[in-house]
């Protein structure tokens, strides 16, 4: 068995129907939106229509969609473009200690400009306390960023009781929804969520292409200078065949949605019972009950992450040591550093992450393999029990 794909929280492959429906503003309907001729306004009512359609799946007005070019771009937006406005006055933001990189580094860096950065721990499941995030709260607190489903252990945030305290006391509350959109229904309206970043890629769209819901009212600096698209908040052309492919995809994953993540939940809980009955001395990271439907991080010891990884690709299995965005450093995972685990522990972890298109005969193929390349790599690893 090859091309076993278990890697879909890096990306996901792009719907023949997205392709199909990007492909004439590549070729046939190539205008600029800005463009006042025929070509440019069939490429603006494409935008418009992709906008309102977004819009619709999430339960919001489509002036509070804002294109971007991913989820980097739209935390970026959200947490700078925040503090620039209150440059003289600063102030201070609380987010967690387990966030994805394009808000830590963004928090790290206004730190630099002066704004304090609270960074609230979490428990051995990768959980926060909102006790903890009530006393974090200062009078100066203007922005809460907390991711609603963790990428490399998948453990979901109590999003709704988040948005309630943000709410009560006049806080803007940012959540990277990156790896949830397509898999709960959203509803905007009824939410209390003042931003919501979003990238196609995570969901069967085209690479490079995402949205930041911004809650109608809320002021937010441009980060993008030029030429005032969007709003004249985020200039720059459109890229529209992704935003075309983007509101395609995010179409499909609507519709039908709760028939596959209930198929991906079983999946991911079958190979989860697989691994930690069959093969000796390893555990499930993350929440097993509160966490998305097709992420599976599990930590084996005695061995490294690395070498089971290029077992596996050579056997055709796909997946990570964690994520992908990170995957270049050698540094262990921040997250599972976050969850406590100890370094043993943490050298061994692989995340998969499953989708509807896999199979049972996937899944216990590569159960199969996993166990004879621990079991090898353990032999070549003598004394790694009493270490």
């Amino acid at each position: 068995m090859e091309n076993i794909y278990f890697d879909h929280a890096a990306t996901t492959l792009t719907d023949p129907l997205v392709v199909e429906a990007m492909l004439p503003y590549f070729t046939e309907e190539y205008g600029n939106p800005s463009s006042l001729h025929e070509r440019g306004l069939h490429a603006k009512k494409a935008v418009t229509e992709a906008r309102m359609k977004i819009a619709e799946l999430l339960h919001c007005k489509p002036t509070e969609i804002f294109f971007t070019s991913g989820g980097t771009e739209g935390d970026n937006w959200v947490i700078k473009g925040s503090c620039f406005g209150r440059l003289k006055k600063k102030g201070h933001i609380i987010t967690t200690a387990i966030e994805h990189h394009a808000v830590l580094h963004t928090c790290r860096f206004v730190e630099q400009l002066g704004f304090d950065v609270t960074y609230l721990p979490v428990d051995e499941k990768g959980g926060i306390s909102l006790v903890d995030l009530n006393r974090a709260i200062r009078p100066d607190t203007f922005l809460i960023s907390i991711m609603y489903a963790n990428n490399e252990v998948g453990t979901l945030a109590p999003i709704g009781e988040i948005a309630e305290i943000a709410h009560k006391r006049g806080i803007a509350f940012h959540t990277d929804a990156v790896q949830a959109i397509g898999h709960f229904e959203e509803r905007m309206d009824a939410s209390g969520i003042t931003f919501l970043t979003a990238s196609a890629h995570k969901f069967g769209g085209p690479k490079g292409i995402g949205f930041l819901y911004m809650k109608e009212g809320t002021v937010l600096t441009p980060l993008m200078h030029g030429g005032a698209q969007e709003q004249q908040l985020r200039s720059g052309t459109e890229n529209v065949p992704g935003i075309v492919g983007m509101a395609k995809a995010l179409e499909i994953a609507d519709a039908g949605r709760e028939e596959r993540e209930n198929h991906v939940r079983e999946l991911r809980d079958y190979f989860a019972n697989r691994l930690l009955n069959e093969v000796p001395r390893c555990q499930r990271n993350g929440d097993a009950e509160e966490c998305l439907p097709g992420i599976l991080n599990v930590s084996f010891l005695g061995i490294q992450a690395s070498s089971l990884l290029v077992f596996l690709d050579m056997a055709g299995i796909h997946c990570s040591g964690g994520s992908a965005c990170s995957s270049a450093s050698s540094e262990p995972s921040h997250v599972l550093k976050a969850m406590g685990l100890s370094q043993a522990w943490l050298e061994g972890s692989i995340r998969f992450t499953l989708s509807w298109q896999n199979t049972r005969e996937q899944v216990d193929y590569a159960a199969e393999k996993i166990k004879e390349y621990v079991e090898k790599l353990r032999k070549q690893n003598p004394g790694w029990e009493r270490r």
